[in-house]
């Protein structure tokens, strides 16, 4: 498994003011992936000049923001594997979110840390 991007991922009922925020810092958005989990969740990709980069996904579903990393990885299924052999648990049993251009989870350590794996798809590589 290669990890092929790795940042912050803040989950909120209010993307518009924690983009707002990371605007003024110098971050722009790059990408908006609508539709995601029926509609229920849009996810936005953000950058700065130096290419740092944040994700923030917002979800009705979300009592409080949650703060994650997100994982990029060019094999989902090797790094599921993986972190599920470490005690890491799919709080949503085994179900992971299945778009078109990508598979991604969030997964809860032992220890109550998130992590947000996923895997882009590119057209033509989808089994």
């Amino acid at each position: 498994m290669k990890i092929t991007g790795f940042c912050p991922l803040i989950v909120t009922k209010d993307p518009e003011s924690v983009m707002k925020v990371f605007e003024e810092l110098g971050f722009e958005r790059r990408h908006t992936k609508k539709d995601i989990e029926g509609g229920t969740v849009t996810s936005y990709s953000m950058k700065d000049v130096n290419g740092f980069r944040i994700n923030i996904a917002a979800s009705e579903n979300m009592e409080k923001d949650l703060t994650s990393m997100s994982m990029n990885v060019d094999n989902f299924q090797e790094a599921y594997d993986f972190f599920i052999s470490k005690g890491y648990v799919n709080p949503r049993g085994d179900k992971v979110t299945d778009t078109s251009s990508s598979r991604a989870t969030m997964l809860i350590s032992p220890s109550g840390f998130p992590i947000t794996i996923s895997e882009h798809i590119k057209k033509g590589n989808r089994e």
